[in-house]
């Protein structure tokens, strides 16, 4: 059901009960402001946000570095060599 905002605050109550039903809209001026739902409803809301929520790279590697700390594990790296450069050397054959 739709409200407008003056209606939903003189029938609070029954735009509560109404949830129960199904979410409730709350317009101003013709303009969606509000939603009033379940709680229930709402939770489900939050997990699927948080689910959506994507980690940075650098967020990902921060806990990969936190995981292999706390089991005492330590990746090799070898040490930089350097190669030759294929478009500094004069002789190119192609």
């Amino acid at each position: 059901m739709n409200w407008k905002i003056a209606e939903a605050k003189q029938k609070f109550s029954e735009l509560i009960h109404s949830t129960l039903k199904e979410p409730q809209l709350i317009y101003n001026r013709d303009r969606l402001v509000a939603v009033m739902s379940k709680a229930a409803e709402y939770q489900e809301f939050l997990k699927w946000r948080e689910s959506q929520i994507q980690t940075s790279m650098a967020e990902s590697l921060q806990e990969l570095q936190n995981l292999c700390a706390e089991d005492n594990y330590t990746l090799f790296v070898p040490a930089r060599q350097n190669r030759s450069d294929f478009y500094l050397t004069s002789e190119k054959t192609i």
